[in-house]
């Protein structure tokens, strides 16, 4: 699984890059846009691309199980409706870590979510150890996610440019598989989880400052509804 779900956003990768390029001409007279407001342009893109991603998984031979182990798929507008109301449910309970700057909860296209963590707040430097500190935004994001079983889950770690590109590749990956395992030690299922790493390669800022470096360090985790629809 985590082979296919690399192999697949790799794809849009393409995209992203050329929306970064466009972002950052402000330099020259272009869009101007921020290191923060590109980031969030980015992060839709590449959140998608993590949903449609899950949401094309009818071929897993596994999912059957899965909807039988969740009581059975969303439908209708029932999905829209349950993926709101997670999505204000993270808002409230991550409440403080969303105004410092910790943790961005955005809404993505298809009732989908993008929750995204900051390398420095999550991880000691240049490791996979997530931070003591920082389990009490783990459980509350853990908490939510068993509380809203009906969805899959894919973890995408990502780094600056900075350090080799094997190094970064190696670190994502090992960050990403962290935060599924401890989701996983948490109660959630590992029939929801998948995890990838991406390296260097799926920039939401500018890598030519600290700012936009500190935001391209994180590890977000993009939440899809699982549905009749997925099952054709």
């Amino acid at each position: 699984m985590k082979r296919v779900f690399a192999k697949s956003v790799v794809m849009l990768t393409t995209v992203a890059v050329m929306l970064s390029g466009c972002a950052t001409t402000g330099t020259s007279g272009g869009s101007g846009m921020s290191d923060t407001g590109q980031g969030a342009v980015m992060g839709t893109v590449i959140g998608a691309a993590a949903g449609a991603l899950i949401g094309s998984k009818s071929a897993n031979a596994g999912r059957g199980a899965l909807i039988g182990a969740i009581g059975g798929a969303l439908a209708g507008t029932a999905v829209g409706a349950y993926m709101e109301k997670q999505r204000q449910d993270f808002e409230k309970v991550l409440a403080d870590e969303i105004a410092s700057g910790m943790i961005r909860v955005q809404k993505l296209p298809n009732d989908e979510l993008l929750v995204g963590m900051t390398g420095e707040t999550t991880f000691e430097v240049d490791s996979d150890r997530i931070k003591p500190g920082f389990y009490s935004t783990m459980d509350k994001i853990a908490a939510i996610v068993n509380k809203y079983g009906k969805t899959a889950l894919a973890i995408a770690g990502h780094t600056d440019s900075t350090g080799s590109a094997s190094h970064n590749q190696t670190l994502s990956e090992r960050r990403a598989g962290s935060v599924e395992q401890y989701l996983r030690n948490a109660g959630v299922s590992s029939g929801r989880l998948t995890s990838a790493g991406f390296g260097k390669d799926q920039p939401i800022a500018s890598n030519a400052s600290e700012s936009g470096r500190r935001l391209n360090r994180r590890v977000d985790i993009t939440i899809v509804p699982i549905t009749d629809a997925n099952n054709g």
